[in-house]
């Protein structure tokens, strides 16, 4: 980058990280408000069961319960919730569809009060036929989950002529697939299978509820998108948006499960039947397990044709994804994974594409969004078909990417246009830097994959207030989860006001006292911050030095900020911002303002290469090294970017080879445990490279590219690839654990 910066380009400490490492940051989980009561939830040990009758009675009368709740009560009857798909009852509506769905709810004095109260609920379950699987639910005679679907609100589309769990469909295509593969030397065709996984945020789901007589509500949740919450509640009990306050506290870690209301209407609820008393609901981690939002699992057919010369001619892909329960834990309008359209590779040149993408209800814990939603899972089977698609035209995988790599000014497989493409560059920076042509010891593989990721738009602001002590406050509706915004912002304002980093203080506010701002996710984050802070930051300068010329006399034109003082560079005087600001008699305001809904016109190309070791006798993979490239633009701070790629790399390895939700054919959560759900560790982790691909272009004034899901996402199937480069056998379900792979070996013979 050549622009010099004062501020940004620094690994500066985190702004948050005093409050979190003395315990001073208040999180959800530690609001306690007077008269504060436990709300707990009776889960349906069923995995598809209509619930015949429930007693309430012992319950409603133990001393200390001050509400019991059914889903035949009039504050919950009918009520349903979602982020764009209102499909989730706030408790279940006659039939419970999944182990861990809500059936009853408690309001006590203490939590132990409250799980002795639902050990007082009687239900009587007339038990029910299962899918709990993508095959199971789509058959013909498959028992149907949502009966009323198309009446539910949200819906993308009626459903008609397909069984209704096939709840949402959604398609990217162009050119004539069927005449592409007539055009095909090689066609090869497969399937691949994909788990569910847990986010594995330290911080569970957790709300506090203060409910008013008129519907007005006070809330505190660990949710990153509080206007979009309070949109969603809105929406489902008929209440003002501007009824609900939501005020701020830190969340405990998101990786994009922390979108959702979850038990936010129901603690709502109770509070409105304890008469207003404010109600904190915690989530256990058996309970985020078995019922929160997980990324999909489902199933993916690839069939892909290919010329002599390794010229792709034609690629459709047609994916069913398991939904769960519910659908309604997606923020799209098309109730579906936007990733999905990544079904078609990375940056390929593909004349002829169809992609289908179902969402299929399932009784099985329902899903939702996890770090590039749609993405790791979809990059996975297309990656894997392309090396797939490689040997069987005796074809270098790499020279293969190379051959069908798109240019400037070309359109990806679904049709876009990015400007200033880097994906040549990003994959060759990736080998130069992961040695892959160096001789390959036996049983040592090296693989590589490819994807990218663009930040999409959105809306947010910030308030600059210039203090006559020198400080500025920076106040913001975000609310911080862990990625670094409030030091991104501070860097920024510190940039442009001349302010130092330290001065620099970093105000989240309550939905009150704000207006709209689209939330975190997405990878969109720094892209709206840069700008609203750029924005604030820039005109508080500017009314400094017009301050400083009607107060002092001096050329505006002449007048520098740095350092916490304005100089005048003509005469060399200057003054200290505190001492002008004391002058002027009052604070220095200014705001800054950003809603662009289009994505960006630039994308983030990543470019990894694994290489392992396979144990033959065991199939145990070891990863030894890993290689990642990413094409960037400025970056803000170091740390924290390096941070986001070396974390989204060590969320994909326990992906690609451990983490897995294990459903059973009775959809029962088999793993119910961080001890059994396994993730990664230090030890489990190879030798890891970035390589950064620095480029002119980017978004907003300074030019950045997104970097929180670029990482993540080709991960799985480069390891994938590198084992079938090592022993010849391909995996092409997830996770890939040592017995998949002696399985494979075995069966090869």
């Amino acid at each position: 980058m050549t622009t010099a910066y004062r501020e940004l380009g620094k690994s500066t400490a985190r702004k948050d990280g005093p409050e979190k490492v003395t315990g001073g940051a208040e999180y959800t989980v530690d609001v306690t408000l007077p008269e504060m009561l436990w709300g707990r939830a009776l889960r349906s040990p069923y995995p598809h069961a209509r619930i015949v009758s429930i007693d309430t009675s012992q319950a409603e009368a133990l001393t200390g319960v001050h509400a019991v709740l059914t889903g035949d009560h009039p504050l919950v009857k009918g009520v349903r919730i979602g982020r764009r798909l209102y499909d989730v009852p706030v408790l279940a509506q006659g039939t419970a569809l999944f182990i861990g769905d809500k059936v009853a709810a408690v309001a006590a004095e203490t939590k132990d009060l409250a799980d002795a109260a639902l050990e007082l609920i009687e239900v009587e379950y007339e038990e029910l036929p299962v899918v709990a699987d993508v095959r199971s639910a789509r058959a013909d005679d498959a028992p149907v989950l949502h009966p009323d679907l198309n009446s539910y609100e949200g819906l993308p589309a009626q459903v008609e002529g397909r069984h209704l769990n096939l709840f949402a469909h959604q398609v990217w295509d162009k050119g004539d697939v069927e005449a592409g593969f007539a055009e095909a030397d090689v066609i090869i065709e497969a399937d691949y299978s994909l788990s569910k996984g847990h986010q594995a945020y330290l911080e569970s789901h957790n709300c506090v509820v203060k409910a008013e007589p008129d519907g007005r509500a006070e809330i505190w949740a660990s949710n990153k998108a509080p206007f979009n919450m309070r949109a969603q509640m809105s929406q489902a009990y008929g209440i003002s948006a501007d009824s609900m306050k939501v005020n701020p506290t830190y969340i405990g870690g998101d990786f994009g499960g922390k979108g959702s209301s979850m038990d936010v209407p129901l603690a709502y609820a109770l509070s409105m039947a304890a008469g207003g008393r404010p109600v904190k609901i915690v989530m256990d981690y058996v309970e985020e397990l078995q019922a929160a939002n997980p990324r999909h699992g489902g199933e993916v057919r690839i069939r892909a044709g290919v010329a002599r010369d390794g010229t792709l001619v034609a690629w459709h892909a047609e994916a069913f994804w398991n939904s769960g329960a519910y659908g309604g834990f997606k923020p799209v309008p098309t109730a579906n994974l936007v990733g999905a359209q990544h079904l078609a590779g990375g940056p390929y040149r593909i004349p002829h594409v169809r992609i289908d993408s179902w969402q299929v209800y399932t009784n099985s814990v329902p899903g939702g969004h996890y770090r590039a939603p749609g993405e790791p899972q979809s990059i996975f089977a297309a990656e894997s078909h392309m090396d797939s698609l490689a040997r069987a035209i005796d074809m270098d995988p790499l020279d293969f990417r190379l051959t069908n790599m798109i240019g400037e000014g070309e359109e990806t497989p679904t049709g876009h246009h990015f400007v200033d493409l880097r994906a040549r560059e990003t994959l060759e920076a990736a080998v130069a830097e992961a040695g892959y042509d160096r001789p390959r010891p036996q049983h040592v593989g090296r693989g590589m994959a490819m994807a990218d990721h663009g930040a999409p738009g959105g809306e947010t602001h910030a308030t600059v207030t210039v203090l006559d002590s020198g400080d500025v406050t920076v106040e913001t509706p975000l609310f911080e989860q862990g990625a670094g915004q409030y030091t991104i912002l501070a860097q920024v304002v510190s940039e442009e006001i001349g302010v130092p980093f330290e001065r620099i203080r970093v105000v989240p506010r309550d939905t009150d006292s704000v207006s709209f701002d689209s939330g975190i996710g997405g990878s969109h984050t720094t892209r709206l911050i840069t700008v609203a802070g750029h924005e604030a930051g820039s005109l508080a300068r500017q009314r400094l030095q017009q301050l400083a010329a009607e107060l002092l006399g001096w050329n505006e034109e002449s007048i520098a900020t740095r350092d916490g003082q304005l100089v005048n560079e003509n005469s060399g005087e200057s003054i200290e911002i505190a001492d002008l600001v004391a002058r002027a008699g009052t604070p220095v305001v200014a705001r800054g303002h950003v809603q662009d809904t289009s994505p960006s016109p630039m994308t983030s190309f990543g470019a990894q290469i694994a290489e392992v070791r396979v144990d033959p006798d065991t199939g145990q993979v070891t990863l030894e090294k890993f290689t990642t490239a990413h094409d960037v633009g400025t970056i803000i701070n170091p740390v924290g970017h390096q941070g986001q790629l070396e974390g989204g790399v060590v969320q994909a390895i326990g992906f690609t080879l451990m983490e897995a939700l294990e459903v059973d054919e009775s959809g029962r959560v088999t793993n119910p445990s961080l001890a059994e759900f396994k993730i990664p560790t230090v030890s489990d982790l190879p030798e890891l490279r970035t390589v950064l691909v620095e480029a002119p272009s980017g978004s907003g004034p300074y030019s950045i590219k997104s970097a929180g899901e670029s990482s993540n996402t080709p991960t799985a199937a480069a390891i994938a690839n590198a084992i079938e480069d090592a022993i010849g056998v391909r995996i092409r379900d997830l996770p890939i654990t040592a017995e998949a792979v002696y399985r494979a070996l075995r069966e090869r013979g």
